[in-house]
């Protein structure tokens, strides 16, 4: 199997790969709102009743990544619990019940953590998934969590920055004299980052392997694909994510909202072809707004484009 990275991105010339972004439930659709409201779940929370099912089908149907969050504490005012699971672990299970699918954090959070034990743990879920992990990196968003962690808000970026490092040399300049983290990874591990992470451009462009990019229109992108581009170089992947409710008509037009939009699939296909033109490489799509049944709407995006754009499926 080629690198994680590489293989996030094989697909040269025809178009992006195609993700999923975890949870697979579809609550943020009328008829998903009303069910959680019946079982009492708040706002955000997701039905992880057929995650499993779920994650198995997408391995199976060749999608291209998984992506979970790092949301460590549920906040109502923010309203969304990502997977719920703590991100290192629930991809170590993932590891287990899928076989070829990457599985990528979107994004741990690294001032939060304890440098040594985010290592191990990054180390651990990649060695147990064959190689599969790609580990996007951010700062964190979420001034409440800081002093729960009894971390430093204003700090964030300077122990961003020392993580990353860590993160680079396995602990090499760390730890003591004799003292060696194990598992080793085969390969360095790969580090897509979400946001500038308070850093410069340049040294994003220069320190990290690729750029998860916020959702946003096929313009958007062709700007700031060029702008990662002009610190990165050419070879670093920049992905992205969609907010899909796929329609059951598939010549339904693309109907546009804040992070995505209601289409049909040849509006899918459209929109995919459109924001690889603008220089995307991946796209993870998120189907917590999709109306129908994911295993349905998975099937549908597997059979009629996936093919369009996965010329070379993974070993």
């Amino acid at each position: 199997m080629p690198s994680a990275l590489a293989a996030l991105i094989a697909t040269p010339g025809h178009g992006p790969s195609i993700g999923l972004e975890l949870p697979l439930d579809n609550d943020w659709s009328p008829k998903g709102d009303t069910a959680r409201r019946v079982a009492g779940r708040p706002f955000g929370v997701p039905d992880l009743a057929q995650h499993t099912h779920l994650v198995k089908l997408a391995d199976r149907l060749g999608f291209r990544a998984l992506w979970a969050r790092d949301v460590p504490l549920y906040d109502p005012a923010f309203g969304d619990a990502a997977q719920v699971f703590e991100v290192f672990s629930y991809l170590g299970y993932l590891a287990g019940v899928t076989e070829r699918i990457l599985l990528g954090t979107a994004a741990v959070v690294l001032p939060l953590r304890e440098p040594v034990l985010t290592l191990k743990s990054a180390a651990t879920v990649d060695r147990l998934s064959g190689g599969r992990l790609l580990l996007g990196v951010a700062s964190g968003d979420r001034p409440v969590e800081y002093p729960i962690f009894g971390r430093d808000f204003a700090s964030r970026g300077e122990r961003f920055r020392t993580q990353v490092a860590m993160l680079r040399d396995g602990g090499a300049a760390s730890l003591p004299e004799g003292i060696t983290l194990l598992p080793r990874t085969a390969r360095p591990l790969p580090l897509l980052v979400a946001g500038l992470a308070q850093q410069t451009p340049d040294w994003i462009g220069a320190h990290m392997d690729g750029c998860l990019a916020y959702p946003g229109t096929p313009e958007d992108h062709a700007r700031r694909s060029a702008q990662w581009r002009a610190v990165a170089g050419e070879g670093k992947p920049y992905a992205s994510f969609i907010h899909l409710d796929l329609c059951d008509d598939a010549d339904a037009p693309l109907e546009r909202y804040a992070f995505g939009g209601r289409m049909g699939r040849h509006a899918l296909l459209r929109e995919l072809s459109d924001l690889h033109a603008a220089g995307v490489q991946h796209v993870g799509l998120h189907l917590r707004r999709n109306r129908r049944p994911l295993d349905e709407t998975m099937e549908e995006i597997a059979e009629f484009v996936l093919p369009a754009f996965h010329s070379n499926p993974l070993e």
